[in-house]
């Protein structure tokens, strides 16, 4: 099984690639780690990539430091590049995005305006609640 969970801040603005439905989002994760032997805070950079809807919904919303939880799966590649030596990559492409804090707590954090949704059909939130479109709420299961 290839699962990844990851809770951290966009170290940058989503880098957009493509259009349509060959849309693409490239963004960094900054996430801590749990626990360290010096007792020194740790973080890793982790790069993530998301396609589609996901990258819409990441050029829409997400801005450097914006909290995050992202669910997807680790995939590794290689290339060349222009030296003639070959590069090897460790992607998380995501399957899932998600706000891990509220908007409130997001600018007492110094953080970017945000939103609450997850990478679906992202609305603007009202505070700590999401407002939901009149067209969906046919299709909510309660």
């Amino acid at each position: 099984m290839n699962k990844v969970i990851l809770m951290g801040r966009l170290t940058r603005d989503p880098e957009m690639r493509g259009e349509g439905t060959g849309l693409l989002a490239r963004y960094s994760l900054a996430v801590d780690r749990r626990f360290s032997r010096n007792e020194e805070n740790n973080t890793d950079f982790i790069n993530i990539v998301v396609f589609g809807k996901g990258a819409e919904f990441a050029e829409k919303y997400l801005k450097k430091g914006t909290k995050v939880l992202v669910t997807g799966r680790i995939q590794t590649g290689s290339y060349t590049n222009k030296e003639g030596q070959k590069v090897y990559t460790t992607d998380v492409v995501a399957e899932d995005q998600e706000f891990a804090e509220s908007k409130n707590a997001a600018a007492n954090n110094g953080g970017q305006e945000s939103y609450s949704s997850s990478n679906s059909n992202a609305v603007q939130d009202d505070g700590d609640f999401m407002n939901i479109p009149d067209e969906t709420k046919d299709d909510m299961p309660f």
